[in-house]
């Protein structure tokens, strides 16, 4: 809606995300490259990897009002889990993946898609993925998108776009909270229903502004969990020497542990709140109860320590398994923001306010994009 020139609507008025350089396309390319860290894993498949994000824009307006911005995100599209036939010792499906009981009623919806290994689908029938010919709020894809923030984008000129960063377990490779998807414009309620959120005047209803694990979970004070003028809140002090000393008021979450969430509200229909089909109160109850297996104190919060990738947490000897690597997101798109106080995407689920994307592309064999040792450590 935003690239889009609508007849008697904004055909006369300022362009925003086209029309720089005398109307030529908007276009971007991205690098998602591995940097080669002393000590530091060469694998992109290892979670502790650092990656490096390159973004470069050609034709991108810079936005000069309502603190807008553009900004990036790296997207994985939610797969069928593997099966497992030895559940979790609380009864639920073991990290990763689902039961059998789950597998038969998804393998039974749509035209048979959701078998594991293939990318799940709301509605089971074959992948549609976002294109231009989606209408919102009747033709949607039927892909269950998680989104890991870029970061914003601002123009050095008036149109040259050139973002860097940095993808790692240091806080970067998090989630924004899930449950402010509802509000957000373009979350449906329930299975089969188109998204509803705008139609029922619930955008912007609950916002994450306080950290907390949502509305079916922990409501923290302000007072000790808001922004605090005399101890700004700081996700960059993920990691130190003193753990009193590091950020615990996060409002995101691992993005491991966020697709542990959408396999509960979407592919453990068996295992998870069988008896729920609504949408909303899966995902508020998934969230609550996925975060509350590595929140060790209880405030519903995962804290830089409780986040640490070497933190251990639910039975296991570390927290590899909350994150994804690099190479689990295959597709990346440019929003169109504004100040709402919502980390999510501006519409999302849907892709309203997108204003470029594409797909991954794989490289291999593997060619020199990153050498050479940086001056920052972190």
């Amino acid at each position: 809606m935003f690239t889009t020139i609508f007849p008697g609507v904004n055909d006369h008025a300022q362009l925003t995300a086209t029309g720089t350089n005398c109307g030529l396309p908007t276009i971007g390319a991205v690098r998602v490259v591995l940097e080669p860290k002393p000590g530091l894993p060469t694998d992109p498949n290892d979670p502790r990897a650092f990656i490096d994000v390159f973004t470069d824009i050609s034709g991108l307006f810079v936005i000069n009002n309502e603190s807008g911005w553009y900004e990036g995100w790296m997207i994985h599209d939610l797969a069928v889990a593997p099966v497992s036939v030895t559940p979790h010792r609380d009864g639920h499906a073991q990290f990763g993946t689902i039961l059998p009981a789950d597998a038969a009623i998804l393998k039974r919806m749509g035209n048979g898609n959701n078998v594991p290994g293939k990318v799940f689908t709301i509605d089971g029938n074959s992948v549609h993925p976002p294109d231009a010919t989606d209408h919102f709020p009747d033709r949607q894809s039927n892909v269950v998108p998680l989104y890991v923030s870029m970061g914003t984008y601002n123009a050095l000129q008036q149109s040259d776009t050139h973002p860097y960063w940095e993808f790692n377990y240091l806080g970067t490779d998090w989630v924004h909270p899930l449950y402010e998807l509802p509000f957000t414009g373009g979350f449906p309620d329930d299975f089969d229903q188109a998204p509803d959120a705008f139609r029922d005047g619930e955008i912007g209803k609950i916002q994450s502004i306080i950290p907390g694990s949502g509305p079916r979970g922990v409501n923290n004070s302000p007072v000790l969990f808001g922004d605090n003028p005399t101890l700004p809140r700081d996700p960059d002090k993920f990691d130190g020497d003193v753990d009193s000393q590091r950020e615990f008021r996060y409002r995101n979450i691992p993005s491991g542990l966020a697709r542990e969430v959408f396999l509960d509200v979407y592919e453990r229909l068996a295992s998870f709140e069988s008896w729920n089909h609504n949408l909303q109160r899966r995902l508020f109850d998934a969230y609550a109860f996925e975060v509350a297996r590595v929140d060790s104190d209880g405030d519903g919060v995962i804290s830089a320590v409780e986040g640490d990738i070497d933190t251990p947490s639910d039975g296991f000897a570390d927290n590899t398994r909350l994150f994804l690597p690099a190479t689990a997101f295959n597709r990346f798109a440019v929003t169109r923001e504004i100040n709402d106080g919502f980390l999510a995407p501006r519409f999302s689920p849907s892709t309203q306010a997108w204003v470029l994307s594409g797909t991954r592309v794989p490289v291999n064999p593997a060619v020199p994009a990153s050498a050479g040792r940086d001056a920052d450590d972190r």
